[in-house]
C-alpha cells in the first residue's frame, strides 16, 4: 500500500464513517476506482480504531457518567437511573454484532466486498433509510430506553457488516423506527458502535500486516498514520453530525447513496471498473 492510499482511504474514512453512507462501502470502491486493488477489510476495520476514538473523546463526558452509574447501578438500586440502564443497553444491543462478526468473517473478508454488492447495497438500504425518516414517530426519549431496543439496534448493527448498507445508517434508521427521536438514535448508535469497532480493529490488526485473503498489506508506520488520520478527520464529522441532525433529515443522504450506487452499477456494467 502507498502512502497516498493511506491517505487518501484515511480522510475518506474520517469523513463517512459517522454519515449513513457506509465508510466500508466508500473505501471499496475508492480503493478499486483510483488504485485498482481493494485495500481490505482488515485494512478498513484498523482505520476505524480512529474514529472511534473521536467517538470515546467526543462522547468522553457521557461515557464516563454511563460508565459511573452503571457500577454504581449494580450495587446500589437506588442508584439505578437512566445511564445506568443505557450502560447495560449498550452491552445487550453489542452481542449481536459480536456474534455475528466471528461466524461470518470470512465472508466479510472476501465476498461482502464485491462492488456488485456494495452498489446494490447502497441503493436498496437507501430506500430503508428513506422510510425510517417517513414513518419514525422520534416521540421517545432515553429514559424510554428498553431492553428490546437494545437488541433491535443490536441486530440492525450487524447489517454494517456488509460494505454500502452503513453503520450509522442502519442504527439510526433502526432508532427512527422504535419511535426514538434522531438525535438520541444517532447517540445510541454510535455508543452501541464502540465495542463492536474496537474488537474488530483489534482482531484485524495482525491480518492488516499481513492479508491472508484479499486486501493489501500496510506498514506499522503507514496504519498509525491512518489511525491518526481517521481520529481527526472522523472528530470533526461527528460534531458535524450531530448537528446537522437536530435540524435536518436523513433524507440528503438517500440521494446520494443511490446516485454513487448508480454510477459503480455503470462502471461494473461498462468494465471501467472491476467488481473484485
Amino acid at each position: 500500500m502507498s502512502w497516498l492510499q493511506v491517505v487518501v482511504l484515511s480522510v475518506l474514512q474520517g469523513l463517512t464513517e459517522f454519515l449513513p453512507v457506509s465508510s466500508s462501502g466508500h473505501l471499496a470502491i475508492a480503493s478499486r476506482v483510483f488504485f485498482d486493488d481493494d485495500a481490505g477489510a482488515s485494512f478498513t476495520a484498523v482505520s476505524q480504531l480512529g474514529t472511534e476514538a473521536a467517538v470515546l473523546l467526543y462522547f468522553a463526558r457521557d461515557i464516563v457518567r454511563i460508565v459511573k452509574a452503571w457500577f454504581n447501578g449494580l450495587f446500589v438500586s437506588a442508584h439505578r437511573n437512566a445511564d445506568y440502564w443505557l450502560g447495560w443497553w449498550v452491552i445487550i444491543g453489542s452481542i449481536p454484532i459480536g456474534i455475528a462478526g466471528l461466524l461470518f468473517k470470512d465472508e466479510i473478508r472476501t465476498g461482502a466486498r464485491n462492488l456488485w454488492l456494495v452498489a446494490t447495497a447502497l441503493i436498496v438500504f437507501s430506500a430503508v433509510i428513506a422510510a425510517a425518516e417517513y414513518y419514525g414517530r422520534q416521540t421517545r426519549h432515553v429514559e424510554q430506553l428498553t431492553w428490546r431496543d437494545s437488541v433491535v439496534v443490536g441486530v440492525a448493527q450487524c447489517l454494517a457488516l456488509v460494505p454500502g448498507v452503513s453503520r450509522s445508517g442502519a442504527t439510526i434508521s433502526a432508532g427512527l423506527f422504535l419511535g426514538l427521536d434522531r438525535e438520541l438514535a444517532a447517540r445510541f448508535g454510535f455508543l452501541l458502535a464502540i465495542p463492536a469497532v474496537f474488537a474488530s480493529g483489534l482482531f484485524s490488526l495482525p491480518d492488516a500486516f499481513a492479508p491472508v485473503g484479499e486486501g493489501m498489506s500496510a506498514s506499522g508506520p503507514q496504519l498509525l498514520v491512518s489511525t491518526l488520520i481517521a481520529f481527526v478527520v472522523g472528530f470533526a464529522a461527528v460534531a458535524w453530525f450531530l448537528r446537522f441532525l437536530v435540524r435536518h433529515s436523513m433524507y440528503w443522504f438517500v440521494g446520494y447513496r443511490v446516485v454513487l450506487g448508480a454510477v459503480v452499477l455503470i462502471l461494473l456494467g461498462t468494465g471501467v471498473v472491476a467488481a473484485t
